[in-house]
């Protein structure tokens, strides 16, 4: 007798699966292909909004054979679809994406099992990336063997942004990575707007120094871009403990100063004193579970490097080739493909187009989400080109301290 699969059953199985995931495990696809096959049909049954999406496209679990053509919910559906299978009385926390007033936000529902499994898929992944030499700074007594390093986050507190899947991340990192004098040191004010409090981010960066400390900071793209135009404006110059380390995300859809990655690295390393190798870029969505991200720190790369529209227009001026440019990954419990937006197809290796990606952690919501953002394939990674045209700004791009209506 064959037991029906439940999400409590399946959560269990993918627990098992992440645990199991050894970062020089052998190829995991064949797993990968049977989770994903079994939490389609586990959505295409008890997610109603899903299934019409499904039918619309005639795709059942009974045509679906590999998991690269299960139907994909696009992100713009988050807006005006409960796309979950968690009723009501289930959902306990809801992540929103951020946008201005005119737009309408994203929901992703969460029950307290699958923001435990969110969790569970964030943490691994993080670590891998942004903590992979902590060994290193104990052997170099830049940390003792009980210590943990101090997190700065440039964003408000949980209590203060509630709705945000990036302030969740943070505050779980913070409790399983950081030390009891980690800090939030962001705001809201009235307007709804992300602020910094300049004087307790200030005083952080000076504690650490004086302490000779690492210290870890977390921040939105246009965080720093906000913490760095006060060091210019003041001409203040800081060198961070050896082994401090950055992780910026998000974009400047929609904002009134763009900063390209190559300049805000280079602002980074001239102001806060940390090397490109220890600056992490994370692409996430308040409709994802899991992260991807650009490379390890202290791996022995040169950080971040231009991306492909600069490294087109240093060809044109005959410059040097640059290094090759950033490619994100994520867990093997994600997958991520380049799609073609004229046929729906996946791209040849080097080609551009729409980033679908695979979560097996998005449980309780769906697991193939078609976002509107732009790459190019390399591999089983991708190089982020940015949005697509014609798609409304998104993400913590919008959270910024400059953010106009």
């Amino acid at each position: 007798m064959t037991t029906e699969l439940t999400f409590s059953g399946f959560t269990t199985q993918l627990r098992e699966f992440i645990r199991g995931c050894e970062i020089e495990a052998p190829s995991t696809d064949a797993r990968f292909n049977e989770l994903a096959l079994a939490l389609f049909q586990l959505q295409f049954q008890h997610n109603a909004a899903y299934r019409r999406l499904c039918d619309a496209k005639r795709m059942t679990p009974i045509q679906v054979q590999d998991w690269r053509n299960i139907p994909a919910a696009p992100a713009s559906a988050f807006k005006e679809m409960e796309l979950t299978s968690l009723s009501p009385e289930e959902r306990t926390t809801i992540f929103f994406s951020s946008g201005t007033t005119a737009q309408r936000s994203s929901r992703h529902f969460h029950s307290a099992e699958s923001l435990s499994i969110y969790e569970a898929s964030l943490l691994p992944w993080f670590e891998r990336h942004l903590l992979a030499d902590v060994n290193e700074l104990v052997d170099e007594q830049l940390l003792g063997p009980l210590d943990k390093l101090r997190l700065l986050a440039l964003t408000p507190a949980p209590n203060l942004a509630p709705n945000s899947s990036l302030v969740h991340m943070f505050d779980t990192v913070r409790r399983e990575f950081g030390s009891r004098d980690s800090l939030f040191a962001g705001r809201v004010d009235p307007s709804g707007a992300w602020t910094l409090d300049m004087d307790a981010t200030l005083f952080a960066i000076r504690k650490s120094m004086c302490a000779n400390r690492p210290l870890v900071l977390l921040g939105t793209a246009f965080n720093f871009v906000h913490l760095l135009d006060h060091f210019a404006t003041n001409n203040m110059r800081y060198r961070l403990a050896q082994g401090s380390r950055v992780l910026e995300t998000g974009g400047y859809k929609g904002q009134s100063r763009e900063v390209s990655k190559t300049e805000l690295h280079a602002l980074i390393k001239k102001h806060l004193g940390i090397t490109s190798e220890y600056i992490v870029t994370e692409y996430g969505m308040s409709e994802l579970s899991s992260q991807a991200y650009d490379h390890v720190v202290s791996a022995g790369r040169a950080g971040c490097p231009q991306p492909a529209a600069e490294l087109a227009a240093a060809a044109r001026r005959g410059e040097d080739t640059p290094p090759p440019p950033c490619i994100f990954r994520f867990p093997p419990w994600a997958r991520a493909q380049i799609i073609s937006p004229e046929n729906g197809q996946e791209v040849s290796e080097g080609e551009t187009g729409l980033i679908r990606i695979f979560d097996l952690a998005n449980v309780r919501s769906v697991m193939a989400i078609q976002t509107e953002d732009l790459g190019v394939r390399h591999g089983a990674g991708f190089e982020l080109i940015g949005r697509a045209a014609q798609t409304e700004p998104r993400g913590c791009s919008l959270m910024s301290v400059n953010q106009t209506e």
